[in-house]
């Protein structure tokens, strides 16, 4: 009989709401509904993990569990290495140490593009891919995952690639469009600029594309002409849940880690 887990719970801390749910591992499919707690102001390590324990405990969770929580920041070996959207006092901070002891569980750390760009990976736009997946999300910034063969690779922050003298994502997200009133043909420009470099140098087999604009994809999407196929994200506002839940249950881990 099979001991891996088929339960575990996932925690999505944003600059504005801290968002939980079990997720079901074989389906990536929410357990039971998902719950949201505002995210305290100021949003200190001590008020924060404080409104992670209140959010898990009104869940009736296995004490075996196992806790992923995205995190709006570079995580590097639990440590958050800058801070976006939370208090600064986080840079530095061990997150796994402070919320795995207001949780009384252990709990896994990782940042938030890559959880979501984990779970449509495993689960979503990119389930029946091998080889290299590239997520992108386009929002306020750029934010980028990579997935090679089911194993994360974190951190790669590429949204801040310096392209034709520009940080990549001052150009291209969908906040630029937005502040610079591009219409979808002229957004497509500069996307397919910014795709076309992480092509030569990553050469991805699929390019996931999410954030909000992604329901929008059929505006803008078919304008790009790359060597890799590329499709919109599915799981949307679920993915960071979804995603921290799975490398928390020991999916998308690298075998050997410093």
């Amino acid at each position: 009989m099979s001991t891996h887990p088929t339960t575990a719970f996932g925690i999505d801390i944003g600059g504005s709401g801290i968002k939980g749910a079990p997720v079901d591992l074989r389906t990536g499919e929410f357990a039971a509904d998902r719950v949201r707690i505002p995210t305290p102001q100021p949003a200190t390590p001590q008020a924060v993990a404080a409104t992670c324990a209140e959010l898990v405990a009104s869940f009736d969770l296995p004490a075996d569990a196992a806790v992923g929580v995205t995190f709006p920041a570079v995580v590097q070996h639990g440590v958050a290495r800058s801070a976006a959207n939370v208090d600064t006092s986080w840079i530095g901070t061990n997150i796994e140490t402070v919320l795995g002891e207001a949780l009384g569980r252990t709990v896994i750390a990782v940042n938030d593009a890559d959880a979501a760009g984990y779970a449509e990976a495993r689960y979503g736009a990119a389930r029946s891919t091998t080889g290299v997946t590239f997520v992108a999300t386009l929002g306020t910034g750029i934010g980028t995952a990579m997935i090679a063969d089911g194993v994360l690779v974190p951190n790669l922050e590429l949204g801040h690639l310096e392209i034709d003298g520009h940080d990549a994502e001052t150009r291209a997200s969908d906040a630029a469009r937005d502040r610079e009133d591009l219409d979808f043909a002229q957004w497509a420009e500069r996307l397919q600029r910014y795709f076309g470099v992480i092509e030569d140098l990553l050469w991805p087999d699929l390019i996931v594309v999410g954030g909000g604009v992604s329901k929008h994809h059929e505006k803008f999407l078919p304008l790009l002409h790359l060597r890799a196929p590329i499709v919109p994200a599915q799981l949307r506002n679920a993915a960071g849940i979804v995603g921290a839940a799975a490398l928390a249950a020991g999916h998308g881990r690298p075998a050997v880690t410093n």
